[in-house]
């Protein structure tokens, strides 16, 4: 779990430096600028100490560069602000694979209600692209305060909201399986 979580913070790294700059210092411009260097030297770092880099950490730096520059050229902050949206996208996409929930799950969860965590990885990847579109609602505001809101309350407390709401479900399920068979 720690891992996954290492991961994600590594993932969406230029997210998480862009809005720190920016509720510091009120400066897009700059928060933009520094994402960009920011995001350039995670990639260098990890290559000069040997890493593999994910697909995931390539595609995050291209769009932080592209996205970036325009934002950096025009001076219009919408550009960087959607790019949560594109990541939530990608991720909502790998999500429509059938199943892919089942090897994140503990063997008694995917041995005993299979369906349900299929289901559930259709609907975490439902919820992706509904944040995806959130996001780039908010981005076209270009209210600063509220995509920086938006990015980090309700993005997150959305994804923890559902993931406790999954697990509480998952939980009750697999007991009420558990106790079906031992009566039978």
């Amino acid at each position: 779990m720690k891992d996954v979580f290492r991961r994600l913070v590594s993932d969406f790294l230029s997210t998480i430096v862009f809005l720190v700059i920016y509720l510091a210092t009120d400066n897009v411009i700059l928060a933009t600028a520094v994402a960009i260097i920011g995001a350039i030297a995670q990639v260098a770092w990890s290559r000069y100490k040997g890493q593999t880099l994910s697909y995931m950490t390539w595609a995050s730096l291209g769009l932080v560069i592209v996205l970036g520059s325009l934002t950096l050229l025009t001076h219009d902050p919408r550009f960087v602000l959607a790019k949560p949206a594109i990541g939530h996208v990608a991720i909502g996409i790998i999500m429509l694979k059938r199943g892919w929930m089942l090897r994140y799950m503990p063997p008694v969860v995917s041995e005993t209600i299979p369906e349900y965590v299929t289901v559930a990885g259709y609907a975490w990847a439902a919820l992706m692209f509904v944040l995806a579109a959130g996001t780039v609602a908010v981005a076209m505001t270009g209210d600063m305060k509220l995509w920086a809101f938006y990015i980090s309350v309700v993005l997150v407390g959305t994804k923890l909201g559902a993931f406790a709401i999954q697990y509480a479900a998952f939980r009750l399920i697999v007991g009420s399986r558990i106790r079906a068979a031992a009566r039978a």
